[in-house]
C-alpha cells in the first residue's frame, strides 16, 4: 500500500488528480489571518499543513529534538459520489524524534483518507488527527500534541507564547511569479513546552521551546524551483528568525526566498531575498538515499550586521516518507552562534532541506 499511497499523493500534489476546472480557492493578499480562527482547517484550499518542531530536555540536561507535522491534500473539492469512501482529502503525518546524546534519529509516518473517520481536520475549531495522532487546543488554549508509533511517542502541551507572526505580505507568502502561487503563512515562534516523549522504548519528562507553522494555499511552486532550505531559529536573547532559501534548478537563489526577524517584544521585520546570503558548508551524505545535505551553514544579513553559523549535533536526520508524501527530506535540530545587530547571539532551532533527491519540489507542489 505504501508505494501506491505515495504515487497517489504525488499525482494529487502535482494537480493530476484535481477535478476539471479546479474548484479550489487561491490565496488572497487581502485576507487577514486571525487566531484562534485560522488554527482550524481551510478546506476550500487544496494544500494545508500544521507543523511543530521543538528543542526540549530532561532535568539533567539530556537534549531531544522533535517534529510532528500534519498534512491535508485535497483531491476533489466536491465529490459526486455520496459514499463516505469517496476521497475528498488525503491526510499524511510525520513524527520524528532526535536523541542528541545517543546520536539517534527515529521517525514514523501515517497516510489516511477522510470520510471514514480515520483522519480529518475540523474547520470550526483546531483539531487535526490521523489514526490516533492529533493536534489541537485544550480548554486552557494550550496546544496538545499526541502521537505514538512503536517505541516512538510524543505527548506534550505548548503554551502559545508570543503573539502570532504573519510572514510575507501580512501573511500572504508569495512562492512564485504566477499570481496564485502563494500561501497564507503564520507562525508561533516561542512556545513554552512540557510533557513526555519516548524513543528507543525509554520515556522522558521534558521541557523546552517549540515552534508552530501553519500554511495553506492551492498552488505553491513553479517549474525550475528545485527545493528549499528552511531555518527556524530561537535565540537565547528572546529573538527568533525564520529564513528560507528557495533553490532553483540551476543552483541560484529564487527571488521568492524570504525571512522574518521577531524581536523580544514580538515586533516583526520582513527580509526580502536580496537581504540574505546563504553559504552552505560541510555536507552529510545519506547512506539510504544517496542525497548530500549541507548540515553546516553560514547565513549573512548585512543590513542587520548579522553572521549566523549553523551546525547540527546529529548529521543523520533524514526522513524517507515513501508510504505517505513520497518525499525524502532532511529535518532536524540545529544550533546557532554568531551575531545579530552587532550583538553576540546563540540559540537552537530546526532546519528543513528538500529537493536534494527525488522529484524537484517545483513538480511536487504545483
Amino acid at each position: 500500500m505504501g508505494r501506491t499511497a505515495a504515487a497517489l499523493v504525488a499525482a494529487t500534489l502535482a494537480g493530476a488528480a484535481v477535478v476539471a476546472g479546479g474548484g479550489w480557492k487561491a490565496a488572497d493578499p487581502a485576507y487577514r489571518l486571525s487566531l484562534p480562527r485560522d488554527h482550524a482547517s481551510h478546506p476550500d484550499f487544496r494544500i494545508e499543513w500544521w507543523y511543530y518542531t521543538g528543542n526540549v530536555a530532561v532535568m539533567d540536561g539530556r537534549r531531544f529534538g522533535y517534529q510532528l507535522t500534519f498534512f491535508r491534500v485535497g483531491v476533489d473539492p466536491a465529490p459526486v459520489n455520496p459514499s463516505a469512501w469517496a476521497v475528498r482529502d488525503l491526510y499524511m503525518a510525520h513524527l520524528a524524534i532526535t536523541d542528541v546524546r545517543a546520536g539517534r534519529h527515529a521517525w514514523a509516518e501515517r497516510f489516511s483518507r477522510a470520510g471514514v473517520g480515520w483522519a480529518g481536520a475540523a474547520s470550526d475549531r483546531f483539531l487535526v488527527w490521523n489514526e490516533g495522532w492529533e493536534a489541537g487546543l485544550d480548554a486552557e488554549g494550550r496546544h496538545r500534541l499526541r502521537a505514538e508509533s512503536g517505541d516512538l511517542g510524543l505527548d506534550v502541551r505548548l503554551e502559545p507564547g508570543k503573539p502570532m507572526v504573519s510572514h510575507g505580505e501580512q501573511g500572504f507568502s508569495r512562492k512564485g511569479s504566477e499570481p496564485g502561487n502563494a500561501s497564507h503563512y503564520y507562525s508561533l515562534t516561542r512556545m513554552p513546552t512540557s510533557g513526555r516523549l519516548r524513543i528507543g522504548g525509554e520515556a522522558y519528562e521534558v521541557r523546552g521551546l517549540s515552534w508552530m507553522d501553519h500554511e495553506f494555499g492551492t498552488s505553491f511552486l513553479e517549474p525550475g524551483q528545485a527545493g528549499w532550505d528552511w531555518f527556524s531559529l530561537q535565540l537565547e536573547d528572546g529573538r527568533e528568525l525564520m529564513l528560507f532559501r528557495m533553490r532553483r534548478a540551476d543552483g541560484s537563489l529564487d527571488p521568492h526566498s524570504s525571512g522574518t526577524i521577531v524581536d523580544a517584544a514580538g515586533r516583526v521585520t520582513i527580509l526580502p531575498a536580496g537581504a540574505m546570503r546563504f553559504v552552505p558548508g560541510r555536507t552529510w551524505r545519506s547512506p539510504a538515499s544517496g542525497a548530500a545535505y549541507p548540515v553546516e551553514w553560514r547565513i549573512e544579513v548585512p543590513a542587520h550586521d548579522a553572521v549566523l553559523e549553523i551546525t547540527t549535533p546529529v548529521d543523520a536526520q533524514e526522513l524517507r516518507t515513501e508510504a505517505s508524501t513520497g518525499v525524502t527530506y532532511w529535518e532536524g535540530t540545529i544550533e546557532v552562534r554568531g551575531r545579530l545587530d552587532g550583538r553576540a547571539v546563540r540559540g537552537r532551532g530546526y532546519l528543513e532541506m528538500t529537493g536534494y533527491t527525488g522529484r524537484p519540489m517545483g513538480e511536487v507542489l504545483r
